[in-house]
């Protein structure tokens, strides 16, 4: 079946290996001769080889259909003298089944007792491993907004070894099983399979070595009803279109036997085939995977797009045509022709022609559930498949025209490029356009010496087209009526609950997948510093900031930088000396999230005479940029505006960390900071996915406290990169500015006392220096305070001295008389009663006359000091209760104790 010399595989992506395999057995064949030539020399070093260390090998079929039978050596190096190529049988040669070729001698002979052999065929029927040749791939098919997260989520979802079999997965990815051969001759492809289940979609088809499939209605798989059973996709083969050669003259080759003509292939999903073998679009409400329409179940609601897989006829709402590249006249050729599960370009007229294909949509209808978001201004996407295949300079262009107004380059391809997807977002539901165009080359040739490169575009899906068709139904929020339940919108920030179909708010500083909004899991959390707005379709800053350090509290309002500001990078020259600028507009915060930035190409404009309207593009983000020629440049009154570009779509977070969500912000592109408090740094991304920047781009504004710079402040580049990016994709800034600084708090200032004259006291506060904050508190007010000099506390001081030491005085003298007039009464009156106990007569006088003092001579009869007076008053008092006082007797014995 299969043509000799060509390879027939599984799978495109196997196609290089068998292409690769050709230079690879030549760079063997001449590696042989070459040894042999060097060892010659090397005398008896190397010997001979044996035939147990050699084998012998094919290689590939030139263009006549022959090929060389050469020796390779198990271990290189090892031994020499290996046997001289020989020419080798046919390519198309082969031995029966129960034979095997001998590469000695190049005949079929039988295979040994208790052995088999298929012949032409090969047989897997153990699974301990995945065979050689054999590949498991793995994909997502659900739209999502991270390419890189839909394709990890898939990573383990292949098909895996089972001993006796081979099984698939059973989640929602995509697993494909490939596996590539290089055929003969033609035949056929046979396997056992066990598929009960119908809700797993299952396919089987069989592609050449253009990657061009077979027309055959058993590509999808019917379901096994009795256990495991058989399958075997004969193949046909006809010649590629536009048919550029001929097969009459001589030395050209024939077309290779086909097999039986089957029906054909499936409609694209969304359609059902009619009774004469034509494709219509399944009713409203309805879904189909290209066979049969089916209804929605309760509950779900159609996904209304256009999805394009299979390419038998050109769709209805898709046109092609050849553009001249040299006058820029349209041909009446066709520019792209279909291919089965592909759509690629003709061989045109000339090599600079530019191929035309065209897909116009009439409008968009976004889903029942997902309630209008002023917001995300996303209406629909376009996702698409391509490849391109050059040997010289190609380019594929991606346009598209609102309106029916010109058509706007939006992302451009050149050379070679690998089968890779790529995603447009649509923002105005309005009839649109999608164009795609590929040159061969630039050069103004009429010739075609490059009819074998070409651009190739296997699927294109458009989401929520208006008067689409539907490939499965989704879950949507319920509304009871009379009738029953009916799908209805769930309120902003609300997701669906699929099990009940009830709608539930995001949690707080949570934004909700517009176009996902199933489960709790569709509530997407907000990044550092930012919080939701009150639909929860974005997160943003409102301009404050707050820092957290073991001593104190930074907060940081950025209100005063929340307009826009612009600023221009360096200026660059073309090849021929024109000058032009590259022009930022950026917003930081604030303004509920609203971009505020515009950027605008307003060629369009200038060229059109005055009174008469135009159409300008502009795009509104939070950091833009547009490429500015100015006035004496164009000759126009203003300056030109073209090629606006968005920097940032989406903010990520803001903190002091430099890095977050994989941005990077180097503190080496800009100074360092000198003040010790460090930049509050605000990350964004851009929605712009390009072949250069396939994550899309980001933007980092660099905010760092400047006291010396006012309101506004100033912005600055990256030295070493003075526009702004050193690698196209990322994008940085820093504003240096008064209001960058935290806001002023008790911690900032402090109090000075002055001295005290004339009895007022001040105090008076000032700020820190250096001065470190803006905004917040202000400085208290001078307080002032009645005081004392030290003149008045010394005269305070001195009389309450002298006033104390007269009172002292005084009390001396008078507790000293006091006590004498105590010791007296005491000592008359222990002399009564010592009289009485002797029972002595009483008498009025001792001998004393009138008039005389007796009670010093009576009593002190030996002379003491005061203190030692008080000290016998204290300490002669007996436990009775009296006190003891001494006598001397009148005869002058000892004393006696009274």
């Amino acid at each position: 079946m299969a043509e000799p010399g060509h390879s027939h595989h599984l799978s495109a992506r196997v196609r290089g290996r068998t292409e690769r395999r050709i230079p690879r057995l030549w760079r063997l064949l001449l590696w042989a001769g070459t040894a042999f030539q060097v060892t010659q020399g090397t005398g008896p070093e190397l010997h001979a080889c044996k035939e147990s260390e050699y084998h012998y090998e094919y290689t590939a079929c030139d263009s006549t259909g022959s090929r060389w039978r050469v020796a390779v050596p198990h271990t290189p190096g090892l031994c020499t003298s290996l046997p001289d190529p020989i020419k080798g049988t046919e390519c198309s040669f082969s031995c029966n089944a129960g034979e095997f070729l001998d590469m000695k001698d190049q005949s079929c002979k039988p295979c040994a007792e208790g052995r088999y052999s298929l012949g032409t065929g090969i047989r897997f029927d153990e699974w301990d491993e995945l065979p050689h040749g054999f590949a498991s791939l793995s994909a997502n098919m659900e739209l999502d907004d991270s390419a890189a997260e839909s394709t990890g989520n898939c990573t383990s979802s292949k098909w895996v070894p089972r001993g006796d079999y081979i099984a698939s997965n059973t989640d929602e990815c995509t697993a494909t099983l490939m596996y590539a051969v290089n055929l003969k001759q033609s035949g056929t492809v046979n396997f056992e399979y066990y598929y009960p289940d119908s809700s797993i979609i299952f396919e089987f088809f069989v592609q050449n070595d253009q990657c061009q499939p077979n027309a055959d209605d058993s590509r999808w798989m019917k379901t096994t009803e009795k256990g495991w059973e058989f399958h075997s996709t004969q193949l046909m083969y006809k010649w590629a279109k536009p048919k550029i050669c001929s097969e009459d003259l001589e030395g050209a080759v024939k077309l290779p036997a086909s097999g039986v003509k089957t029906h054909c292939p499936p409609c694209n999903p969304g359609f059902f085939k009619t009774n004469n073998s034509t494709c219509q679009p399944c009713p409203y409400g309805s879904y189909s995977n290209g066979s049969d329409c089916t209804r929605c179940p309760a509950g779900t609601e159609p996904a209304v797009g256009f999805e394009y897989k299979w390419w038998n006829t050109l769709p209805t709402n898709m046109e092609t045509t050849v553009l001249s590249g040299i006058n820029f006249e349209y041909k009446g050729m066709t520019g792209w022709e279909v291919a089965g599960d592909h759509i690629y370009t003709a061989a045109g007229a000339s090599d600079n022609d530019f191929m035309i294909l065209t897909l116009v949509v009439p409008g968009f209808r976004p889903p029942q559930s997902v309630m209008a978001d002023t917001e995300n201004k996303e209406v629909a996407r376009i996702t698409f498949v391509f490849e391109t295949l050059c040997s010289v300079n190609c380019e594929l262009y991606f346009m598209v025209g609102v309106n029916s107004r010109t058509n706007t380059p939006v992302e451009t391809w050149k050379g070679s490029k690998g089968k890779q997807s790529y995603t447009y977002i649509i923002e105005e539901n309005t009839t649109t356009s999608f164009t795609w165009a590929f040159q061969r080359t630039t050069f103004h040739e009429a010739s075609r010496k490059y009819t074998n490169d070409v651009a190739k575009i296997y699927s294109i899906n458009v989401t929520n087209v208006m008067n689409g068709v539907a490939s499965y139904c989704r879950p949507c929020a319920l509304e009871a009526s009379d009738v029953g339940s009916s799908c209805t919108s769930c309120p902003a920030g609300y997701y669906i609950d699929r099990d009940s179909g009830t709608c539930h708010s995001c949690p707080t500083n949570t934004i909700l997948k517009a176009h996902q909004p199933y489960g709790v899991q569709a509530c997407v959390p907000c990044g550092p510093g930012t919080k939701n707005n009150k639909i929860h379709s974005l997160c943003y800053n409102d301009c404050t900031f707050s820092r957290n350090t073991p001593t104190r509290t930074f907060n940081y309002n950025f209100s005063a930088l929340a307009n826009t500001v612009t600023l221009a990078g360096g200026p660059s020259f073309t090849s021929k000396g024109l000058k032009y600028f590259h022009h930022f507009t950026l917003s930081l915060c604030g303004n509920q999230g609203r971009k505020m930035s515009v950027c605008t190409d307003n060629v369009t404009d200038l060229r059109i005479p005055e009174g008469e309207s135009g159409f300008s593009k502009s795009i509104t983000a939070y950091v833009c940029q547009a490429v500015i020629i100015p006035p004496e440049v164009t000759g126009y009154k203003a300056g030109v505006s073209s090629q606006p570009v968005s920097l940032a779509d989406r903010l990520i977070g803001v903190t002091t960390d430099m890095t977050l969500d994989g941005i990077t912000s180097p503190a080496e592109l800009f100074h360092l900071e000198s003040l010790g408090i460090p930049d509050v740094i605000f990350f964004y991304r851009s929605n712009d996915v390009t072949q250069s920047c396939s994550s899309g781009r980001s933007t980092t504004i660099r905010v760092r406290c400047s006291p010396q710079k006012t309101v506004p402040g100033s912005l600055l580049l990256p030295g070493t990169c003075s526009d702004g990016t050193c690698d196209g994709c990322n994008f940085h800034f820093l504003w240096e500015s008064a209001a960058a600084c935290p806001l002023c708090s008790v911690a900032d200032y402090h109090a000075i006392v002055s001295s005290c004259v004339a009895g007022i006291q001040k105090t008076t506060y000032v700020w820190r220096e250096p001065k470190l904050c803006s905004g917040g508190i202000s400085l208290p007010e001078q307080r002032v305070t009645i005081c004392k000099t030290i003149d008045f506390w010394l005269k305070v001081g001195i009389s309450a001295g002298t006033c104390t030491a007269i009172l002292l005085t005084v009390l001396t003298c008078y507790f000293w008389k006091k006590n004498q007039k105590l010791e007296y009464k005491y000592s008359k009156l222990v002399m009564n009663a010592t009289l009485k106990d002797c029972d002595l007569p009483a008498a009025d006088s001792c001998a004393i006359m009138e008039g005389e003092d007796v009670e010093d001579d009576l009593i002190f009869t030996s002379k003491k000091s005061l203190f030692g007076k008080i000290k016998s008053f204290t300490s002669k008092r007996t436990p009775d209760g009296f006190d003891s006082v001494p006598l001397k007797t009148s005869s002058g014995g000892l004393d006696m104790d009274l």
